[in-house]
């Protein structure tokens, strides 16, 4: 497959960083990756993190340029005495930012993470109790997505839909059970929530299948079901 063409690419040339270890998670380690579609979700450990070192992961990452899927591949660059909290160096979306590493994130290493190189998340990273992941989800929910909800011209765009309803179903399942599921159940069980189902069949066709005609509405629809759904999660946790 051209995903493991590019991670053994991308592993051959971080080699000389020296990494303590290199990790998978979200859909490529979950069992619900779709190539070309899923984004590639990784972490790597590195022994210091230096102006040097970022600028020899920025060189890194332009040499990837040309390759298949480079633009999916999203890595987060830590070390091993990290404070996960802080903001830490990350290629995403074909750019170099800083971001924290969410307690989903690493709930995902420790349940199911795919160790490419290295040591093992447990002998990392500390587990994530239940009540501060259900503290995230719910906070994401409260801060980020109910505003967002109000803000019509995002819901114009495929990603929008497709995250906030998914994101929505997976929250929801995080508060009420203290699990994690992947985007696959979150669509199975987004009409049971009372999405619409139209909604949910684009969602589908986009992300397993062949794309349909727009969802008449759709942004209407969408966002008409979310908000008060969101209010209704955050009220009763």
């Amino acid at each position: 497959m051209q995903t493991d063409a590019l991670l053994d690419r991308f592993l051959a040339d971080l080699a000389p960083l020296a990494p303590v270890a290199v990790w998978a998670h979200g859909s490529l380690a979950g069992g619900d990756y779709q190539e070309g579609r899923s984004d590639l979700d990784l972490i790597a450990v590195l022994p210091s993190v230096t102006p040097r070192t970022v600028w020899r992961l920025a060189k890194l990452h332009a040499r990837l340029r040309a390759e298949p899927l480079s633009a999916q591949l999203h890595c987060t660059y830590l070390t091993p005495s990290a404070d996960l909290d802080r903001r830490h160096l990350t290629w995403a979306h074909e750019e170099l930012f800083r971001r924290p590493v969410s307690p989903v994130t690493r709930r995902e290493l420790h349940s199911f993470g795919r160790v490419l190189h290295g040591k093992p998340p447990a002998d990392l990273l500390a587990p994530v109790p239940d009540r501060e992941l259900a503290d995230f989800v719910i906070r994401d929910q409260r801060d980020f997505w109910r505003p967002a909800v109000d803000n019509a011209a995002l819901w114009h765009r495929d990603v929008w839909v497709d995250l906030g309803l998914l994101t929505f179903a997976r929250a929801t399942v995080t508060v009420r059970e203290g699990r994690l599921i992947s985007k696959r159940e979150a669509l199975d069980l987004l009409p049971r929530l009372g999405a619409p189902e139209e909604v949910v069949e684009d969602v589908r066709g986009r992300r397993y299948g062949e794309p349909g005609p727009a969802v008449e509405n759709r942004a209407e629809l969408t966002r008409g079901y979310l908000g008060p759904a969101i209010d209704e999660l955050v009220a009763a946790y």
